[in-house]
């Protein structure tokens, strides 16, 4: 009798013990809050100690996967529920505090080449009056944790939602205002067969704003966009203001740039042997504006040319007509040393 009364005890002790054991709070953590805490003993008690109420038809114990917020106001975990009928709304801001204690922490963001960005969840809280669905509202805000570019926010992506210069201060080119210390450095721009080209934001900050050049002209990441010297006389890149109107003209003006800059000697290998092209004799007769890129791209080798072209006035016959210069037609060893 005794035996049986234990196991009877037992029997009825176990369950309840599992139960214990299997119903942990459990916490969703977050980088920049404080954890949100399920509570299953509060759960349960609504209903009737019934498990399956949640498991599986709302949470598949099999698959451990998170939803954001805007998922859930699609009756997606914790909002199948939640709806404001059978339990307060997940999208019903008022009720944020419920499921996140305490204060949001601030946010940084870290920036390759400027200095941290660091969001601050105080000030804009006290801006919108603690609605927090201001930016957390699955468009602007969306949980998927996915990178935005400064050009991304300017077409109004996450911060530019609002940083539009009419809500607040406009993201484009306001980069002291949320990168603090920003020191803007100088670029330097490699070229092959031509010496360096530095730009100077100090020199162009003292004349230009940057929204004029960022992000419509340049991107914010340095050597994301390349242009040859051809695209920039079209107007692209330095020539949206380099164009002799604005400022010097990129066409011929070289050695503004790429300082020290000496063109030398091209060589051009033909059948009847090489010609040698001097840069120096025809610099001192003409400009660099007169050739390039009108007549001679400024990569060399990039246009060819035979002797029946430049007799049409193509390539070296442009100049060498036998007015403006002496004649590519019979002058053969003017140039092909024979």
């Amino acid at each position: 009798m005794r035996r049986s009364l234990i196991f009877v005890f037992l029997s009825l002790l176990l369950p309840t013990m599992a139960l214990a054991k299997e119903t942990k709070e459990i916490e969703f953590k977050f980088k920049n809050a404080n954890p949100v805490v399920f509570s299953h003993d509060f759960h349960l008690s609504k209903y009737n100690n019934n498990c399956r109420v949640c498991h599986n038809a709302i949470f598949n114990l099999k698959q451990h996967r998170r939803y954001t917020m805007a998922e859930m106001e699609k009756t997606k975990s914790c909002g199948a529920c939640h709806t404001g009928i059978k339990a307060f709304s997940v999208s019903d801001e008022k009720e944020c505090i419920h499921c996140h204690k305490g204060k949001p922490k601030d946010v940084t963001y870290k920036v390759k080449g400027a200095p941290d960005a660091t969001f601050s969840h105080n000030v804009h809280i006290a801006k919108t009056g603690g609605k927090c669905r201001s930016c957390h509202d699955g468009k602007v805000i969306t949980g998927t944790g996915k990178a935005v570019t400064m050009a991304q926010m300017e077409k109004g992506r996450t911060c530019g939602a609002c940083h539009n210069g009419k809500s607040a201060f406009t993201v484009a080119g306001n980069c002291d205002r949320c990168h603090k210390g920003l020191k803007l450095r100088d670029i330097t721009f490699k070229s092959k067969g031509i010496n360096d080209a530095f730009f100077s934001h100090a020199v162009h900050t003292a004349m230009f704003k940057c929204p004029d050049c960022h992000t419509r002209v340049f991107p914010y990441k340095a050597g994301a966009r390349h242009s040859s010297m051809t695209d920039m006389e079209k107007g692209k890149s330095c020539g949206t203001c380099h164009n002799d109107k604005d400022a010097f003209t990129v066409v011929g003006e070289c050695d503004k740039c790429h300082k020290g800059f000496r063109p030398g000697q091209v060589t051009f290998k033909t059948d009847s042997g090489l010609v040698n092209f001097s840069h120096e004799i025809h610099l001192g007769m003409y400009k660099c504006a007169d050739c390039h890129t009108k007549v001679f791209p400024f990569k060399a080798g990039v246009k060819k040319n035979s002797m029946g072209d430049m007799e049409k006035g193509k390539s070296c016959g442009t100049c060498h007509n036998g007015k403006d210069a002496f004649s590519v037609s019979g002058d053969c060893e003017k140039c092909h040393k024979m």
